[in-house]
């Protein structure tokens, strides 16, 4: 009996299955930041970070703000 093993064999699909599915958590981790700021935007910041950005850009948070029933006056 021989004490030497064969190299394990890398299967290409099994890494390009590993690359997929961490690209998709980093997606997926990318959208819940954007999500998370979005809500701050609109239910914690009560508009004064938007407000800097213009008035349009206000009166669309304010009316989603109205949409969701936060309070915002």
């Amino acid at each position: 009996m021989s004490l030497h093993t064969a190299a394990p064999h890398t299967d290409g699909a099994a890494a390009k299955a590993a690359a997929a599915r961490t690209r998709d958590w980093l997606i997926a981790s990318a959208a819940a930041i954007i999500a998370l700021i979005a809500l701050y935007a609109v239910f914690v910041d009560n508009g004064s970070l938007i407000s800097a950005t213009g008035s349009y850009l206000h009166e669309f948070a304010h009316d989603g703000r109205h949409l969701f029933g936060a309070p915002c006056h």
